[in-house]
């Protein structure tokens, strides 16, 4: 598989092992990427703006390299083209990287970075029903009385 930047738009083929069939439909353009893809029988199209992604990432296969249109979540990353030989992999690097204005990339290909706790700020309050209510005054307004019997008002 090799795109030519120069032939934008166009309209291919990716694998997908999440989509129904493993395959996915890419529209691409300068300013925007169109993926169709039915996942259990929904299909959907999820439109991106080629700002949105984080660059042109080259990836090391078993025997060639590939370069990859990046995006934070994985699985809106675009394989561009696939290439054998070393020399013509940064020719066309920066031609990718120069057509969508995005800088280049090296994909060293890691797990997903764990997600990070969030300290809340919010933590310490009191519960959103407990501000309704109002909290008590302070107590030396109140009457006291000691070594008295218990009054009960009957009728």
């Amino acid at each position: 598989m090799r795109l030519d930047p120069h032939s934008l738009p166009v309209s291919f083929e990716a694998q997908d092992m999440r989509a129904d069939g493993g395959i996915r439909h890419i529209e691409l353009d300068r300013e925007r990427v169109t993926l169709r893809r039915a996942v259990r029988g929904m299909r959907m199209a999820i439109n991106v703006h080629v700002r949105d992604f984080l660059g042109i990432a080259i990836r090391d296969g078993r025997d060639s390299q590939m370069l990859v249109l990046m995006h934070r979540d994985p699985s809106l990353s675009i394989p561009l083209c696939e290439i054998s030989d070393p020399e013509a992999i940064d020719a066309t690097w920066q031609l990718w990287s120069d057509t969508f204005a995005l800088p280049q990339l090296v994909d060293l290909m890691r797990a997903p970075t764990p997600r990070r706790r969030r300290h809340n700020a919010v933590r310490t309050r009191r519960p959103k029903f407990l501000t309704r209510r109002r909290g008590g005054g302070p107590i030396a307004d109140a009457a006291v009385h000691r070594d008295e019997y218990e009054i009960i008002a009957r009728d």
